[in-house]
């Protein structure tokens, strides 16, 4: 009966944390209110410092059209997405689970591996997996958007709408 009741509570750990967010977008252990910062990219695009904070979603995931509809033009485009792989240096942080993104002018900004929220509801991959919504639609049902893993970054234009994703916004 203990071996039963053990082996049942390291279950129930396992899916709490399969299913568990960081909510700290920084990586310091404390969510803050951020500006923007200009990575020298040659779009003179601005990248803002910390992901957006959504209050209807534990996870601070987005759907598509909750995105598209809270932050309009400040969702960066495919294009924008494309610069920020193609012209910054990316290096994976074990200790914060994601992304530090060097601009060519030295700055740089931190994309948590927050996961995703598959369409069923279920938080996936928290840790090892970030995903970002852009603006662009690939098709009548997807979207482009930006992925990685602790040894790949690249873009994709299969994210379904049904997703829910995280959002880092841009200005120019």
């Amino acid at each position: 009966m203990k071996k039963l009741l053990f082996f049942s509570m390291m279950c129930l750990m396992a899916a709490v944390t399969i299913t568990s967010c960081d909510k700290d977008s920084t990586g310091t252990g404390t969510r803050t209110l951020s500006g923007y910062v200009d990575l020298g990219l040659p779009s003179g695009t601005k990248w803002k410092t910390t992901n957006e904070i959504n209050t209807n979603d534990t996870c601070d995931f987005f759907t598509y059209d909750e995105a598209k509809e809270k932050f309009g033009s400040g969702l960066p485009t495919k294009e924008q997405l494309e610069e920020l792989i193609a012209d910054c240096q990316w290096t994976w942080d074990v200790a914060k689970k994601g992304y530090k993104v060097v601009g060519t002018n030295g700055k740089s900004i931190f994309l948590p591996a927050a996961g995703y929220r598959g369409c069923k509801g279920r938080v996936e991959s928290v840790g090892s997996y970030g995903g970002y919504w852009s603006s662009t639609p690939s098709a009548s049902d997807y979207v482009w958007g930006i992925f990685f893993y602790s040894d790949e970054v690249d873009m994709g234009g299969g994210i379904t709408l049904c997703e829910w994703r995280s959002v880092r916004l841009v200005k120019k």
